[in-house]
């Protein structure tokens, strides 16, 4: 059997929805864009599903993308200890991180290294000054900068959108304190550093990436996930001059690939949302897929069965 065949085996899973109530001896419920959490005392069990969101709104569900960010995220975090500490305590199941409590920053810290995807959009309206940093005039699309920048964004809940917001506001808005942001700022610097010669060791490019960050007991970790598809923009390093001299959009194995089919039918965000084809669906997992493969080493195995039911099984319920 194909991966593509195993993977669309997976398509009437529809693994978007927990049943709160067979896991309510976790912890509290809260559920996110993507994860729904179970909150104890001091952990939180972090439930990867296979719903996929895009320009803030929960849209579909993409066939083991839960399991696949897992298993990404586990490596990244395994890979980036030594720079900085992070919440991860175990993985119950392939689509579940066990982690620790931590009191989160109300900001994401993206880190960039090229003029792509929603920077090179406002770039084009002249929106980027927002972020209060100094990017050059003439650039092109897919463009390298010189040194990587930082361009926050408040942390929206599920159905708002983020907000791009300047490192001067959010400290002059009470929303992180100037010590405790640039802390995290190096930090999201150093863990760039390292995912992207990972990156290029697999032939690949990190072009962007998203952060989270906490602090437990006053010391600050990096929470969420990192360097997942989700969360990163990854491009096929050995064609990049080529389609950059041609004008030709990147070869991707992230998130961006359904971001750029969805523009092309006329949505980004707002109004009512396009129906999204089970080929689509399944070109994702596929591409989410050769990412697993290419970072991690060894080729994506979906489980067999039912997800939820293996998942009900590991957790107790």
């Amino acid at each position: 059997m194909s991966l593509r065949e195993a993977l669309a085996n997976h398509l009437s899973d529809d693994f978007t929805e927990v049943d709160v109530a067979r896991l309510s001896h976790l912890g509290t419920h809260r559920k996110g864009k993507v994860r729904d959490l179970f909150l104890s005392e001091d952990e939180i069990l972090m439930v990867t599903t296979d719903r996929l969101s895009a320009f803030d709104v929960v849209l579909t569900s993409v066939p083991c993308k839960g399991a696949i960010l897992n298993a990404i995220a586990l490596n990244a975090f395994e890979n980036t200890k030594d720079i900085c500490p992070n919440h991860i305590l175990d993985s119950p199941h392939p689509n579940v991180m066990r982690v620790r409590r931590a009191e989160p920053l109300p900001i994401e810290i993206i880190v960039r290294r090229y003029i792509t995807g929603s920077l090179w959009r406002d770039y084009t309206k002249g929106k980027h000054t927002v972020y209060e940093v100094a990017i050059p005039e003439g650039l092109q699309r897919d463009q390298r900068f010189d040194e990587t920048i930082i361009t926050p964004s408040t942390k929206a809940e599920v159905g708002i959108h983020d907000e791009p917001i300047s490192r001067r506001v959010i400290v002059e808005q009470g929303l992180c304190s100037k010590d405790l942001l640039d802390q995290a700022c190096d930090l999201a610097l150093a863990l760039f550093a390292r995912g992207e010669a990972l990156a290029a060791q697999q032939g690949l490019i990190l072009v962007d990436t998203k952060y989270e960050f906490g602090t437990v007991n006053g010391e600050l970790i990096v929470i969420d996930e990192i360097h997942t598809a989700d969360s990163s923009r990854y491009w096929i390093a050995d064609e990049y001059a080529a389609r950059f001299a041609a004008g030709e959009h990147q070869r991707m194995l992230d998130k961006e690939n359904i971001r750029q089919w969805l523009i092309g039918e006329g949505y980004q965000g707002d109004g009512p949302a396009p129906h999204i084809p089970d080929d689509v669906r399944l070109d994702l997992a596929e591409r989410y897929a050769d990412l697993h493969a290419r970072l991690l080493g060894r080729p994506f195995t979906p489980i067999k069965g039912s997800v939820k039911e293996s998942l009900y099984a590991a957790l107790g319920a």
